[in-house]
């Protein structure tokens, strides 16, 4: 087990203890809400249970994470095959900037590449950046870090949302320097 694992399985076990329900009945509870917005669940799970910020958002990851990996198992699907899903159709057109940033960011080092229904979440203790076609003709690149100037390349998210910052990618030929430098600093900063 990696050292990534052990601390998520010491957190999960952390969060038990402090709500007194197993795992298996916390994704119960998040998923009789009814709530799929993961602001909205990190909150109720915050209100209900008197988690802090950390333990609530790493449980919403988690209950979330394990329903793309369940419906990835169910479906017989590889993450390949989910994410040629994501680009897909009229969006296929995107794909080469997905791999492109795909290609610098596997020579930072160790991490976990998770898809969602529209995006792929990459991840080391915490998310550090999403990677998904916002529209059929831009990629936007979310960024978790801090203490970063906003530029008009990129854009400060409002608090409160899965990241702090934006990039709008329209072709290959914008996963320059200056982007790749912004998502190492998310990779370094992220654990």
């Amino acid at each position: 087990m990696s050292s990534l694992d052990q601390a998520r399985a010491t957190q999960l076990k952390n969060i038990e203890s402090k709500t007194g329900k197993t795992i298996v009945e916390l994704r119960a509870i998040i998923k009789g809400t009814g709530l799929i917005k993961h602001g909205e669940i990190r909150g109720m799970l915050m209100q209900k249970f008197g988690l802090g910020y950390g333990d609530a958002n790493s449980l919403v990851h988690f209950a979330l994470q394990s329903d793309a990996q369940s419906a990835v198992e169910a479906s017989g699907a590889s993450i390949a095959d989910v994410v040629g899903q994501i680009y897909a159709g009229t969006k296929a057109e995107l794909r080469p900037i997905h791999d492109k940033l795909m290609s610098a960011v596997t020579k930072f080092g160790p991490f976990e590449s998770v898809p969602k229904k529209g995006y792929v979440s990459l991840r080391r203790k915490k998310q550090f950046a999403m990677i998904g076609p916002a529209t059929k003709s831009r990629v936007e690149v979310g960024l978790n870090m801090m203490g970063v100037k906003a530029t008009p390349r990129l854009l400060q998210l409002p608090p409160g949302g899965m990241c702090q910052y934006t990039i709008h990618l329209t072709s290959a030929a914008e996963v320059d320097k200056e982007l790749i430098a912004w998502i190492r600093q998310a990779y370094d900063s992220s654990g």
